[in-house]
């Protein structure tokens, strides 16, 4: 199944870079990406039944994490891909001056979606750290041609600063994959393949004075990857300037790749430094990421960067989830991980249909979203009351286990203070979204939808987000708690 995971993606953008037609290009990458889905959903069920799998001689590992990322990433990949269709055919047909492509521009963008996907699920499903690595890299290099995508000069700017942080971040992360391998060598010898499934029983072992600095490197290269402060400059432009379906996988499921590299090293760190130091780096940076988000939101004047920092918050979160500990922190983080991909992509769907409808990214330039769209405003007060920790929604249940174990852990002032942001970044969104949402119709603009298959994706979409609202499915719950023993979260 891990196999076929990666094969999916791979076949769909090599039948999308040579589609005779534009619906084939479609075709392929909705297909791609369901098969994906339904073999990652197996592979799950096999993890959970035996404790990890791993293929092509141990190349290919997943365990309950890496399970989990592959689970959510296809899943984003299947809406997406869905709602793409809708969202380009609409976009294509406004004759804006970059456009003129035709179906080489529809090649294009299906044939790097597949990549990016191929890119991410191969994040998780590598068991060699070093591919990992070149994993990431890889996501860049398949995503920032999707940010300049429109070949305005915005977007090339985004491009351009996306690759710049990116590649910095990168080479620091390498140079934390070199230490680790070096600290590896002095326990396993040299002929060890700085396998993940090597290291982790000998992780006590491994020398502290290295891995100190190895964590330090991996948590400022990945975390400039997962968008933490302060990072995270690249991320607002680019999730600003993307089509907003790629704009849906960099902050749904991109940022949580590179933030699964992270944990993937802390649980590597932990056992020879103690908790101590690395769950300190990741509270310090976790505190900061929601400090920049609260102070960026008050002010801000476009709803699709107030989404990229509302992403910022988020991975904060869940670092400072990690970082409290115990059973209940990393539970909460990891459940926090998977609320925050389904509607961080409804919201990022919606942005789309108000893109298209309003075609302005300004916030003074939509209002009266309930009255002219009579789906997307219901979907977007759903989404908007979910992504802030509005009970019922999951992200208020996630948020407070994380600050439950905040208080348990004796953390007390850091739980407060990060009580005190998220209600500060509850009143700066919501306080946006109403004057989008509930002011007077924009002048000129006529009621109704603009494609009706994207709002089938964004349907699909909100029903998750309501569903795990309610309850957490008790396979979920179990696949939650599995991954939470990989990072140390059984206390």
């Amino acid at each position: 199944m891990l196999t076929i995971i990666l094969l999916a993606p791979l076949i769909a953008a090599s039948v999308a870079w040579l589609a005779p037609s534009r619906w084939v290009a479609e075709l392929a990458t909705l297909a791609g990406a369901l098969v994906a889905l339904v073999a990652s959903v197996i592979a799950v069920m096999a993890i959970t039944a035996h404790g990890h799998t791993s293929e092509l001689g141990d190349w290919l590992y997943a365990d309950a994490l890496s399970g989990l990322s592959a689970l959510l990433t296809s899943f984003v990949a299947v809406v997406a891909a869905l709602y793409s269709i809708g969202y380009l055919r609409v976009d294509m047909r406004e004759q804006r001056p970059w456009r003129g492509g035709g179906l080489k521009l529809v090649r294009r963008y299906y044939g790097l979606f597949n990549l990016f996907v191929l890119s991410m699920l191969a994040v998780p499903l590598s068991n060699s750290l070093g591919v990992l690595w070149i994993a990431i890299e890889a996501t860049t290099l398949s995503s920032v041609f999707l940010v300049a995508f429109y070949g305005s000069a915005e977007s090339l700017e985004a491009a351009w600063k996306y690759v710049i942080v990116g590649s910095v971040g990168i080479a620091l992360a390498l140079f934390g994959t070199v230490l680790t391998y070096y600290a590896g060598i002095h326990v396993l010898g040299a002929g060890f393949n700085l396998n993940w499934s090597e290291l982790a029983p000998v992780a006590s072992r491994l020398n502290p004075d290295v891995m100190r600095l190895a964590f330090l490197f991996i948590t400022v290269g990945y975390g400039a990857k997962t968008g933490l402060a302060p990072m995270h400059t690249w991320l607002p432009d680019a999730h600003s300037e993307a089509p907003s379906p790629i704009s849906a996988l960099l902050s749904g499921v991109l940022l949580s790749a590179a933030l699964y590299a992270i944990l993937r090293y802390f649980a590597l760190a932990t056992p020879s430094l103690g908790r101590a130091y690395t769950a300190t780096l990741l509270l310090g940076f976790g505190l900061l990421s929601l400090l920049a988000a609260a102070l960026l939101m008050l002010r801000q004047r476009d709803y699709k960067r107030l989404l990229a920092y509302s992403s910022i918050e988020h991975m904060g979160l869940i670092a400072m989830g990690v970082a409290f500990g115990g059973a209940l922190g990393v539970y909460g983080a990891l459940y926090q991980l998977v609320n925050h991909a389904i509607t961080k992509t409804l919201l990022f769907f919606a942005s789309g249909q108000l893109l298209l409808k309003f075609e302005t990214k300004r916030i003074n330039g939509v209002s009266g979203v309930m009255r002219l769209m009579p789906v997307t405003g219901p979907l977007l007060v759903i989404a908007g009351l979910a992504i802030t920790g509005a009970p019922p929604f999951g992200i208020f249940a996630s948020e407070m286990t994380i600050l439950g174990a905040g208080f348990q852990s004796g953390q007390v002032v850091a739980a407060l203070v990060t009580l005190g942001l998220i209600a500060t970044i509850f009143i700066a969104f919501l306080s946006h979204w109403n004057v989008m949402l509930f002011g007077p119709p924009t002048p000129g603009a006529k009621r109704g939808e603009v494609s009706v298959v994207s709002l089938a994706a964004m349907v699909i979409t909100v029903t998750l987000v309501i569903a795990l609202g309610l309850a957490t499915p008790a396979p979920l719950s179990a696949l939650l708690h599995q991954a939470a023993a990989v990072l140390g979260g059984t206390q």
